[in-house]
């Protein structure tokens, strides 16, 4: 007769995250809606202050952050790359152990490509190779992908209401159609170099509801059932001509921020707790993992001013919410974590991080939304704490 001991349970277990709470930083590189090439990560300065802020993270216990190449940058010529800037980040993180999430694409393309053009995807599916054959070759940690951030956002700007290359209008699903083959193409070019890389795809999350006291017209399901044809498509349930898998995807990312839902042709959903709303984000975040019964991650999340801390506070509570009715919930990714300017307009700043910067790019705290963080780290913490395995003296006979 033998005492053994063994877990009670296996809950959390499987998250590849070091954190939780996962931090971003803004990368978009693309051409805006004034015709200018813009570069949030030089704009912001992260680019030169990458060591400095990542000690910041320690301030907050956030061991994850989201990165992207700028792939305008890294690709000036077809097929010849420049990664010194994004090796000095891979490296910077290895130094101060913090693990790496990449978005290859992130809004913007090298000069002279549109997602129809025809060696987009070529190039994008190279780019990707060269990334996953760099990162292998600087570091162990496990390689965690989006090939293209919000494909759905991104073949709207630039399809539906001339935001961005290819500034055209009612083009939005062919800009999809094709951002989604070059984002296939990319995860097996990914594959190719490490079969173990893990993809997530990251999608913005919405909920379009009719006025109140109607039902939902076949316009609102349209749109609502439209912003999950990317990830669709990618895992093979829509057009199948392009390849698509369910095994393309490991984990589904949704970016939602406190305007995410509103009603038909009419005002925005307000989101505090107490006020009409038609829908909580837990249930949204249901309805996505139901969906596709993949792990879940909010991929970008916040607020700006004076409402900061009751946003996070509230998703905070949502987070748990959602993972006490089943939902496999990865982490929550705030976003962004040092302010950043208007893409379109550069000289607006927006105060929306846990740190500012002045005209030097020197990094200043905002100190009410850093205790109102390490408050959120402090109840997440507590709540796994008691969610986590516990030890169970089993009987066994010898």
């Amino acid at each position: 007769m033998n005492f053994i001991k063994e877990p009670a349970s296996t809950y959390m277990n499987t998250n590849v995250f070091k954190s939780f709470l996962i931090g971003g930083y803004e990368c978009a590189d693309m051409i805006n809606n004034r015709g200018n090439r813009v570069n949030l990560l030089a704009a912001t300065g992260h680019d030169s202050k990458i060591a400095e802020d990542y000690a910041l993270l320690s301030e907050v216990s956030i061991k994850t952050v989201r990165e992207g190449i700028c792939w305008s940058v890294v690709e000036k010529q077809p097929h010849q790359y420049d990664f010194s800037e994004v090796k000095n980040r891979i490296l910077s993180a290895k130094k101060a152990g913090i693990q790496q999430l990449w978005d290859i694409c992130h809004f913007g393309y090298p000069d002279g490509l549109m997602p129809s053009h025809p060696q987009f995807a070529d190039r994008f599916a190279g780019v990707c190779k060269a990334f996953a054959e760099l990162y292998r070759g600087l570091t162990n940690d496990p390689l965690i992908v989006t090939p293209i951030n919000e494909i759905s956002f991104l073949s709207w700007l630039g399809g539906e209401v001339r935001g961005t290359v290819p500034f055209a209008i009612n083009s939005g699903f062919d800009i999809k159609y094709f951002l989604c083959r070059a984002a296939i193409k990319g995860i097996e070019a990914i594959k190719s170099v490490d079969p173990s890389a893990q993809i997530m795809t990251v999608e913005p999350l919405i909920k379009i509801h009719p006025p109140i006291g109607q039902e939902p017209c076949n316009i609102i399901n349209d749109c609502n059932e439209g912003q999950f044809q990317a990830v669709d498509i990618i895992t093979g349930r829509m057009c199948p001509e392009l390849g698509g898998q369910p095994e393309y995807v490991d984990m589904v990312g949704i970016n939602y921020y406190y305007e995410n839902q509103w009603e038909h042709c009419g005002p925005k959903i307000l989101w505090k707790k107490g006020d009409h709303q038609r829908m909580t984000f837990p249930q949204l975040l249901q309805e996505v993992y139901h969906r596709y019964n993949k792990p879940v991650v909010i991929t970008e999340t916040g607020h700006f001013g004076e409402d900061q801390c009751a946003w996070m506070e509230q998703i905070t509570e949502e987070c748990i919410e959602a993972l006490d009715n089943g939902v496999d919930l990865r982490g929550m990714c705030i976003y962004p974590v040092v302010d950043r300017p208007d893409w379109d307009n550069l000289d607006h700043y927006i105060a929306c991080g846990i740190w500012g910067y002045n005209d030097k790019k020197e990094r200043y705290p905002e100190v009410n939304y850093v205790q109102c963080v390490k408050n959120c780290q402090a109840v997440l913490s507590a709540y796994f704490k008691e969610k986590a395995p516990q030890e169970r003296t089993v009987l066994t006979m010898a």
